[in-house]
């Protein structure tokens, strides 16, 4: 993990693409997309099974290392509707089962309004874009607005590493600003597109074994920096 200072609050950015907040015992994640190869499934396209239990034992086990009270995924938690598997419910089911003294809240992403919030007997509560947790402002697309420093997701960013080598690699990456922190996809069955700095940025490059941050990067992407007013959840 790698300490950061993001609005006066010391954070911890983890090589698990997680952001963890020690004074309040919080973890944050992005863009789980769970059901997604469920959703290519249903429609006969050939994706292996797995992701989502994979994607669940990585989280328990980043809840236990970190000792985490309180979740908050910052959107997307569904992929779609026809993901909402029969299997897929009930490996969510009995994850939430194994962490329930953990409060979780969920900022809901563009999919999860297609896709609808989670179950109400998961206890999992479902805000609108814009929610507070002071100092900071949870959102799952990237925006501008009074208010507290963003914590958001949605555009998955990666950076493209070593390209004076010719093509270079790509690795997810936390892409922060004055104003907000961008988080990498938690899921593993995810895209990913690279991202451009401007002055003022940092990227934290994720590594197999750390996250460091990386001060020359090629990238081809800019964040969409639209003005949005909370909504009453």
């Amino acid at each position: 993990m790698l300490t950061i200072e993001l609005a006066g609050e010391e954070v911890r950015l983890l090589r698990e693409r997680a952001l963890f907040w020690p004074r309040q015992r919080t973890l944050f994640i992005a863009d789980t997309h769970f059901g997604k190869a469920a959703t290519f499934q249903s429609h006969g396209i050939p994706i292996p099974t797995g992701n989502t239990a994979t994607d669940l034992a990585r989280l328990a086990a980043l809840l236990a290392a970190t000792q985490a009270e309180e979740l908050v995924i910052l959107g997307d938690f569904w992929h779609a509707a026809r993901g909402r598997s029969a299997e897929t419910v009930a490996l969510l089911a009995a994850w939430r089962a194994g962490c329930a003294e953990v409060s979780i809240r969920l900022i809901r992403g563009n999919h999860d309004r297609a896709a609808g919030d989670p179950p109400p007997e998961w206890n999992i509560a479902c805000e609108n874009p814009g929610a507070a947790a002071e100092p900071f402002t949870l959102a799952h697309e990237p925006l501008d607005q009074a208010g507290g420093y963003v914590l958001a997701g949605h555009l998955h960013p990666a950076i493209r590493l070593a390209e004076s080598c010719g093509g270079g690699m790509r690795s997810p990456c936390f892409w922060v600003t004055p104003r907000m922190c961008v988080l990498p996809a938690f899921g593993g069955f995810t895209g990913a597109k690279c991202v451009t700095a401007v002055e003022g940025d940092r990227l934290f490059a994720i590594g197999p074994d750390e996250v460091v941050e990386v001060r020359t990067v090629t990238a081809n992407h800019r964040p969409s920096r639209r003005k949005s007013t909370p909504q009453k959840t």
